[in-house]
């Protein structure tokens, strides 16, 4: 049985009323400190997801130019390994494939969810993996660049990308994990792969599992967690998607 999310936000009090903004705040940041993602559920009908990512930071462009995404099932779609259909996403970080920074944040809300088995989004701290590794294991990850590539949906569109990053890249405001399975480019490297496979290995023995309700909402540090995705039959599922950009402390 999959685990169950622990980071957990209502956004309704137990007296039946939304939980005021400060407060709401207050315990994201808790919680996303604390354990990477925050998945917020009983929320009001008031409650404006858009807004409440604008206070995280800038919107981050999706590949087609968006800044508030749909992930439903898309014509023309099922052939690749893309969000836009109902097979199953492997375990990846958002922005592998950026030139500069990734997007800080990922921000997922529910508004038809899927009836049946499946959907769920995964998700599982990439930094506890990393921490796991020998020493040597981290200096490599840190210190050999790799080549990244889009996906091949995104390829069929036109948009074919090529960034060059390391896999664990150290930032003043926290360590960054980039991470894709089947889309950074190994050569003839022997040695990344029994580390990417770990890392899969990881995720499949730790990850939680997140199933929507309609406005229920999640949002992680997506410089630090891997994300994935069940497969699901209902092809009326649909969730809204945003990026966030990296906001420095500074």
């Amino acid at each position: 049985m999959p685990k169950q999310p622990d980071s957990l936000l209502s956004l309704t009090t137990f007296n039946g009323t939304p939980l005021s903004d400060d407060m709401a705040l207050t315990t994201f940041h808790s919680l996303m400190d604390r354990h990477g993602y925050v998945f917020m559920s009983n929320v009001p009908e008031s409650f404006d997801p858009v807004a409440f990512c604008k206070g995280l930071g800038d919107f981050v462009p999706q590949y087609t130019g968006v800044l508030v995404g749909d992930v439903t099932p898309e014509p023309g779609m099922e052939e690749f390994y893309h969000a836009g259909n109902t097979k199953p996403l492997y375990p990846h970080s958002e922005g592998y494939d950026f030139e500069g920074l990734p997007p800080r944040y990922l921000a997922l809300w529910c508004e038809t969810p899927n009836t049946g088995a499946g959907g769920e989004t995964t998700l599982a701290d990439a930094r506890t993996w990393a921490e796991s590794l020998d020493e040597e294991d981290r200096t490599y990850l840190r210190e050999r660049v790799f080549e990244w590539q889009t996906t091949d949906a995104m390829r069929n569109l036109g948009l074919d990308l090529h960034p060059e990053h390391p896999v664990i890249e150290d930032h003043p405001d926290g360590t960054i994990v980039r991470y894709s399975f089947n889309n950074l480019n190994r050569g003839d490297d022997e040695r990344i792969g029994p580390l990417l496979a770990s890392a899969k290995e990881y995720f499949e023995r730790e990850h939680v599992a997140i199933q929507y309700e309609r406005r229920d909402m999640l949002v992680f540090d997506n410089w630090r967690m891997l994300h994935a995705r069940n497969a699901f039959t209902d092809t009326g599922r649909h969730l809204r998607r945003i990026q966030i950009a990296h906001r420095s402390a500074a």
